[in-house]
Parts: C-alpha cells; sequence; structure tokens
C-alpha cells in the first residue's frame, strides 16, 4: 500500500512536474484515503496548502468542508472510475473525477482526482467560444428549437465564420476541399455550397471514395460501355460524373483514392472530360468539384500516398470545419434539436439534468456531432427516469469506453499514467504551441517533448 510520496514508483514521481503545470486541480490519495500529494492549482481552487491536507484523510477534509461530497470515498467503495459535480468550501460547482489505480495483481494503490471549476470557464475560456456554463439549466422539450440554415447549427463565432465563408464560395465555381475531424458535418456544409450557388436546381451526388472497392471505383466514378469487363450491364453504366452533370459531385474522404484512380482525377480537372471504361472517346462534362477528407493531405502527399499536383488542384479554396470541442456554444442548440428529433422518433419525453448539460459541455467530443447524435439516442433509450443526469451520462460514457478498450486496459497503472501524460501534453500544445515554449512550462527537454508528442500522436 502506498502511504507517502516516497512510496510512489518511479514513474509517477517523474510526472509529478507535469501534474503540478496541469491548470486542472489534481489531488492524490492513497487506497485508504489520505492525501498525499496536490498541485497548486489544487490549492487555489480548494483554498488549501498541500502542507496542511497531506497526510489526513479525504473524510476529515470532507468535515471540514474543503470539498463536500468527496468523490474519493465513493471510489474507495464503488472500486471504479466515477464523476460528480460537487463544491467547495466557497460554494463554487466543481466538476471532479476520481479515478482508482490498480496494480498488477488488481489492488487499488492510488487515487488520482481532477477538478475543474465549471462556471469558471465560461470566464477563462470565452475567447474560444465555450458555452457560458453559468447559464447552464435543464434543458426539455418544450425549449425552442434553434434557427438554422440547411441543417446546419452555426451559434458559435467559429461555426459562423465558416458558413459565412461558405456562402461566399458558393457565388464562385472554384473546387473547394473542406477538412476537418470525422463527424463534424463536411457533408452539410458541401450541399450548403451546391444549394446557396447557381447550380441548386441540378444534381447533387454525394460519392464515399472510402466505401468503394478498388476494383470498382474506376467504373463507379466515370461508368463503362457495353463489354467493358466480364459481369458489365449489356448497356454500360453511366457513372457518378455523368449523374452530376451541369451540378456538383461531393468527394468524400479524398484521401482514399487509390493513386492510379488520382491521376484519372486530375485529368479529369484539368480537361473537364471522363472516359468511360471500355469507351474510346471522351464524355464533356460540367461539374463543380467539392472534396472532404478527416486527414491531412500534406502529410500524405509528403508519404508519396497523395499526388501533389491533385493536392494543389483540390485545394484551390480550402474550407476547414472546426471539431465541437472548440465551438462549445454549439453543444446546447445541437444537445435541443437531438433531443427534439429522438423524443419525437421514439414516443419519449426525455429532458437534461444541468448536470448532465455541464458535463456534455466540458466533454470533448471525439466523435464531434455524429457522436453527440448517438449519445442523445441512447440515453433516451436506455435511461429510466424523464430527466437524464450526469450519472446516467457517466455510466453511458464509462460503458462506452470498457467496450472499446477493455476495462483492464482503462484501470492499470500503465494506461492511467499515459492517459494523464497525454491530457497534460495535449492542454500544454493547446496553451503553447510550440515544442520549445512546452518544454519551458513543463521544465523538460525540447528533444523529451517531441519524443512524447509523437508517441501520443500529437502534433504542433
Amino acid at each position: 500500500m502506498i502511504r507517502s510520496l516516497e512510496h510512489l514508483n518511479i514513474r509517477l514521481r517523474e510526472i509529478l512536474p507535469l501534474l503540478e503545470s496541469f491548470t486542472d486541480a489534481v489531488f492524490i490519495d492513497s487506497s485508504d484515503g489520505i492525501c498525499l500529494w496536490c498541485n497548486s492549482s489544487c490549492e487555489e481552487l480548494y483554498g488549501i496548502d498541500m502542507e496542511q491536507i497531506q497526510g489526513r484523510s479525504v473524510e476529515d477534509l470532507e468535515q471540514q468542508g474543503i470539498f463536500s461530497p468527496s468523490v474519493t470515498k465513493r471510489v474507495l467503495v464503488e472500486q471504479r472510475e466515477l464523476t460528480i459535480i460537487h463544491e467547495n468550501k466557497q460554494g463554487v460547482r466543481l466538476l471532479t473525477t476520481g479515478t482508482p489505480i490498480f496494480d498488477d495483481a488488481g489492488s487499488m494503490q492510488l487515487i488520482i482526482t481532477t477538478s475543474r471549476d465549471i462556471t469558471g470557464i465560461s470566464r477563462t475560456r470565452s475567447r474560444e467560444n465555450s458555452f457560458p456554463l453559468s447559464n447552464v439549466r435543464d434543458l426539455t422539450d418544450s425549449d425552442p428549437l434553434p434557427e438554422m440554415e440547411h441543417d446546419i447549427v452555426a451559434f458559435s463565432e467559429a461555426m459562423k465564420n465558416v458558413v459565412a465563408l461558405a456562402r461566399r464560395l458558393a457565388a464562385v465555381n472554384t473546387t473547394v476541399l473542406i477538412t476537418g475531424e470525422s463527424g463534424v458535418g463536411k457533408g452539410l456544409l458541401a450541399r450548403t455550397l451546391h444549394e446557396e450557388g447557381d447550380r441548386y436546381k441540378q444534381p447533387f451526388v454525394t460519392v464515399n471514395c472510402g466505401a468503394i472497392p478498388e476494383n470498382l471505383i474506376e467504373s463507379e466514378l466515370f461508368g463503362y460501355v457495353a463489354g467493358a469487363f466480364t459481369g458489365s450491364r449489356s448497356g454500360g453504366k453511366r457513372g457518378y460524373f455523368e449523374a452530376a452533370q451541369n451540378g456538383t459531385i461531393f468527394l468524400d474522404e479524398i484521401s482514399e483514392l487509390p493513386l492510379n484512380l488520382q491521376v484519372k482525377l486530375l485529368q479529369v480537372i484539368q480537361e473537364r472530360q471522363i472516359t468511360p471504361v471500355g469507351a474510346v472517346d471522351p464524355i464533356p462534362v460540367d461539374v463543380r468539384i467539392i472534396s472532404a477528407t478527416n486527414r491531412n493531405l500534406a502529410e500524405l502527399v509528403s508519404e508519396g500516398k497523395f499526388r501533389e499536383d491533385l493536392y494543389y488542384r483540390l485545394n484551390v479554396v480550402p474550407l476547414e470545419v472546426p471539431p465541437l470541442r472548440e465551438r462549445r456554444e454549439d453543444i446546447v442548440p445541437l444537445l435541443r434539436l437531438n433531443l427534439a428529433k429522438y423524443n419525437r422518433q421514439l414516443g419519449e419525453n426525455k429532458s437534461f439534468g444541468s448536470d448532465a448539460i455541464a458535463i456534455l459541455l466540458n466533454y470533448p467530443w471525439p466523435g464531434n456531432i455524429r457522436e453527440l447524435q448517438n449519445i442523445v439516442e441512447r440515453l433516451i433509450i436506455t435511461t429510466s427516469s424523464d430527466v437524464i443526469s450526469g450519472e446516467d451520462i457517466f455510466i453511458f460514457i464509462r460503458q462506452a469506453a470498457e467496450a472499446n478498450t477493455g476495462p483492464a486496459s482503462d484501470t492499470s497503472l500503465a494506461a492511467a499514467l499515459d492517459k494523464a501524460e497525454k491530457d497534460i501534453l495535449r492542454q500544454a500544445l493547446e496553451n503553447y504551441g510550440s515544442t520549445r515554449a512546452i518544454a519551458r512550462v513543463l521544465g523538460i527537454s525540447q528533444p523529451t517533448v517531441v519524443r512524447k508528442l509523437k508517441k501520443h500522436g500529437l502534433h504542433t
């Protein structure tokens, strides 16, 4: 059993300087509920001094009113990660997660607790377009639906700027490359470009380049003539480009297009004509080409996986859609929209409690809008109460994580430390940008920062 800082293993002692730089409050408690360490953010948030609380039980600190209630006490009983909303002695609402750390034998060694002021976030992150959490309240089905155009929710400045640029681009016939993480709504933006332009009465054809087998993609894009290959239709078949004639073709997941087809697509862009498989004479086409990807095409070019000349042809005007975590003012309208949608579809009348909304506003949304839609639908189906609570959301997120990675990987010491290290580096990257600045702030060498960023798949 770990009873003091001296008993911490070497790796955890090495990570303490990183935890010290973390803007979230961090407690480290022993497996019998004794406070071992806290960072300076914790001292500030809870109005305490580490020397005064070190060696004291969390039950004593709870009785003293430092926090109420204690998440560590619940973790000790339930032996699992828990997140609660509670208050410090000043009455400030805090979002706190307690994570148990187990050794290889399955015995709990430590509890690492992180806390953040969920009312202060609206002040410290106002420049990042976060939703003002001081205004968080219950979200019910009687709340008015947000006003939208083309099904795009754009209440944040970041998304308003994207939509404004899309409208300007719609008026011209240039090629556009839409970039952004999976699930941010690149397809909706492509349709907006089409419907706001002068081709709006003509076809809009969507092609998922990653969903078509490589041996079929050429014939799907450009069509084929009768007898072009074994199994072909007797009368031939027109491809997606012909189907989009005079309109728009949206090439989603363009990064998945095979290199040999990239050459042919480049010819189509340059010559404005296609040649169906098995044909001799080309066919003129007048289509606007919009493409999208969730990958870094410039990196793929440098790796020889994407043609440089095609990249520059597609990337005439780039349009980047921000992830949901960078447009937090859009989260509540999206929740309201999907709450109404799935309540109607499922014949329910569920609502979100204010604690649930606060948690969802701080959730990182790795799957973006698609993940939000999925979470709302599943919560409406699986929760028994008419009011979806914060506890319901944490159970859901926990189950999803265990389904993907397994509970053992979530609770092992190595995995917990890796997760903490990655979170710290990601935050430092957001705050300071360069590896040299990160190294200076964290008190480690710049090569170490580079190596750790690479290890966790983070990029400057």
